[in-house]
């Protein structure tokens, strides 16, 4: 049965209830000058290293000085070094990448400098526990990114695999790009139509939601086009090949992905930026506090030379970022940690960063602010019908199908259905289905049966998709067919607007009826309807070239045809419990509960999570400043120079933890 979309046939519309689902995959190369893997994040593996690095570490401690008592303190450097290689390879490994690329002072430079200063001052135990500690936080920044991943598949997966081609009566099986425009196709049942193209034999049910966002199922008969990743339902269709896989609808679908990831900035960290300054500034410090006191001293000796030297390589470990390179990152991993917690999954801390920023928020309408299921929501007879007499026929007829929609009826009505009332079952394309039921003529389907079988009525277009009745030509209502709204749908708009977000709108492939009717309802500041994927991302353009600079969009969607827009909005959300694998992949965030409410959530954890961050900072900085200052006139000792480091980042380390509560 398909309850198609109707044209302005007469006073009364009706169009279907489309549905968008999308889904949008997408591994974004966000700013980070540490490679946080791809997916293939192993805990186990990571962590052998930093045991090692942390028995070796706190064993040298404790036998610190039996270790330094070894001739020429052979000990402490059989301990230290290799701990120190274990834990600072990477930093090392980078700044030596980012020297031949030209990009001398970033943090990895300075990390790498101070740490030789307190080998070469002979401080091991500070320069292992530099680069452990920011070993440790990596490891934990890691983790949380490879979890977030670890259950998400490519969109390349919604490719079709292969196409059945019939040449000369055989049908053989073959890659969809090998086959050309006028080659013939078989696609059964169950199976992904593979390319564009007509169909010249059979009929069938085809879902057409990853494309289209028509929320059920389109019936096909010979004549009409069918879409490359559509999925055939129920019949065996022939089809004849319109388009080139390359020019197919899903290959369009894959373009805009990569095209619209192409358009989207990666955020650079604040330690990368702030380093540019730092780092050539401290270096050249230390190299001044070490050469430039001697030379305006009379009667320099070597122990005053070494005295200024020591001055300078305590300058440089006081010096070290290591409250910073640490727990900035420890404070992303808390945001996202404490957000898994909350089953929203955020794929970097770039996107915690936008989210503080958010002043738009677009969601798609069904499987994201609605549940996807259809229910009958009213029951309307008329011409002395009853609602129980409606209900009955109606039931009757659509039990012949398999259609959503029928289903929907013959659950609500809850009663025994005797098929043998039911007679001479016919499917009407595009219009609905006529039988005999009870030895009488009983239609059902949308206005525009009515319209071609005369048969005088006055219900327009209701918030959901209507079954009209008739009976013996005789109009006997309609039920209207409504997907429910998600429970938590209200509140999660009055949240967005109290955490300051300026407008709410939403995009659907659903009609302007649907759409209209769940905007009221959700009291959003408006709407866009019946939009193919296509039209999303305009939609998307648009606000974008509207907002203020520096205000962010945020798009929510679950399904294939929300992938190119969730890749081109700043953050991406999808809705991972139902949502598709090429709208997870391609999303920033991905809420796993489906319910919209975490929305609101994430941007409150962004928030929480920024604060931390800014907070470790400004006391990062105002510690080090005034260290640096007692450590250039020779006030502060290699003790002041590891609670300047060590210490700093530790309280750093404790107050980023807070972001997980």
């Amino acid at each position: 049965m398909q309850k198609a979309k109707s044209s302005d046939s007469g006073c009364c519309s009706h169009d279907d209830h489309d549905r968008s689902h999308e889904n949008h995959n997408h591994d974004h190369d966000h700013g980070h000058d540490h490679d946080h893997g791809n997916g293939d994040f192993n805990l186990k593996q990571e962590l052998v290293p930093v045991i090692l690095v942390v028995v070796l570490f706190v064993g040298g401690l404790i036998f610190e000085e039996k270790l330094h008592n070894t001739p020429y303190s052979i000990g402490e450097y059989l301990v230290f070094i290799p701990a120190y290689l274990l834990s600072g390879w990477n930093v090392l490994t980078s700044a030596g990448r980012n020297i031949l690329r030209g990009r001398v002072f970033d943090e990895n430079f300075l990390m790498t400098i101070a740490t030789l200063g307190a080998l070469a001052i002979h401080k091991l135990p500070e320069a292992v526990g530099v680069m452990l500690f920011f070993k440790i936080g990596e490891l934990f920044q890691d983790f949380a990114i490879g979890r977030s991943r670890q259950s998400i598949r490519s969109l390349l997966e919604i490719r079709p695999d292969s196409a059945n081609l019939k040449q000369n009566g055989d049908i053989k099986k073959v890659a969809p790009e090998t086959v050309a425009v006028g080659d013939i196709i078989l696609v059964k049942p169950g199976e992904k139509i593979p390319l564009d193209g007509e169909i010249i034999d059979g009929n069938s049910q085809i879902d057409t939601s990853a494309l289209t966002g028509e929320s059920v199922p389109r019936t096909v008969k010979v004549g009409e086009t069918v879409l490359a990743g559509t999925i055939n339902q129920t019949g065996v269709l022939t089809v004849k090949v319109t388009k080139v896989f390359g020019e197919s609808s899903i290959s369009r679908i894959l373009e805009l992905v990569e095209n619209a990831r192409s358009k989207k900035a990666a955020t650079e960290k604040f330690i990368t930026k702030f380093a540019n300054y730092y780092t050539p500034f401290v270096v050249f410090a230390s190299l001044a506090v070490a050469l430039i006191p001697p030379l305006f001293i009379s009667g320099v000796t070597n122990a005053d030379r070494f005295l200024w030297v020591y001055r300078a390589l305590v300058l440089l470990v006081i010096s070290c970022p290591c409250g910073l390179v640490i727990s900035i990152p420890l404070g992303y991993f808390g945001g996202i940690g404490g957000a898994a917690k909350g089953g929203i999954l955020v794929k970097g801390s770039t996107f915690l960063d936008t989210l503080t920023a958010v002043k738009i928020v677009v969601l798609d309408k069904t499987g994201t602010l609605t549940k996807g299921v259809f229910k009958v929501a009213q029951i309307v007879p008329a011409n002395g019908f009853s609602q129980t007499e409606l209900m009955e026929i109606a039931a009757k007829i659509e039990s012949q199908s398999n259609h959503p929609v029928a289903k929907s009826i013959v659950e609500a009505y809850g009663g025994k259905i005797d098929s043998s009332d039911v007679k001479d079952y016919e499917e009407i394309g595009g219009h609905g289905i006529r039988a005999k039921v009870n030895n009488q003529i009983v239609i059902a389907g949308n206005d525009r049966l009515l319209h071609r079988e005369n048969i005088p009525h006055d219900v327009c277009n209701a918030g959901g998709t209507v079954v009209h009745l008739a009976v013996d030509n005789r109009y006997a209502g309609h039920i209207l067919i409504a997907d429910e709204l998600k429970e938590d749908a209200v509140q999660a708009i009055r949240d967005l607007k109290k955490l300051g977000v300026e407008r709410i709108v939403m995009l659907t492939g659903d009609n302007q009826a649907v759409a209209d009717s769940v905007a009221k309802k959700l009291g959003l500041d408006s709407y866009l309807a019946e939009l193919l994927p296509e039209g999303k991302v305009e939609a998307i353009e648009k606000l974008i070239s509207q907002s203020k600079k520096g205000d962010k969009i945020v798009f929510v969607g679950d399904g294939i045809n929300d992938a190119p827009v969730l890749a081109r909005a700043d953050v991406g959300i999808a809705m991972g419990g139902l949502g598709s694998d090429a709208a997870i992949e391609t999303a920033d965030v991905v809420i796993m509960s489906d319910a919209p409410s975490k929305v609101a959530e994430a941007i409150q954890i962004a928030r929480k999570t920024h604060n931390i961050v800014w907070q470790n900072i400004i006391f990062a900085m105002s510690v080090k400043g005034i260290f640096i200052a007692l450590g250039a006139f020779g006030l502060a000792t290699m003790w002041e120079a590891v609670f300047a480091d060590v210490g700093v980042a530790l309280a750093a380390i404790f107050n980023a933890t807070r972001v997980l509560k």
